[in-house]
């Protein structure tokens, strides 16, 4: 999977706590905090805009999979809502 590189300026606490993540074997590397911080962040903001339809934490379940292993495309994402 290619993937895109950005350029994130974040506080000295913030970078300490992700290095700490990353010492305790949480996680294997600063970028995969991130990415996670952000399939969250996505998940979280989609959970209040779904309409439910049948079971909503099977589909919740079936979006953390589906942003877990795609490139994370915004534009994608709002589809996913609809």
């Amino acid at each position: 999977m290619v993937m895109d590189t950005i350029q994130v300026r974040l506080s000295h606490g913030i970078i300490t706590r992700i290095d700490e993540l990353v010492e305790t074997g949480i996680y294997s590397s600063r970028s995969d905090v991130l990415r996670d911080a952000v399939r969250r962040l996505v998940l979280d903001k989609l959970i209040g805009i779904l309409q439910s339809k049948e079971d909503s934490v099977k589909e919740v379940k079936a979006l953390r999979r589906k942003l877990s292993k795609e490139k994370i495309d915004l534009d994608e994402i709002n589809k996913l809502a609809d």
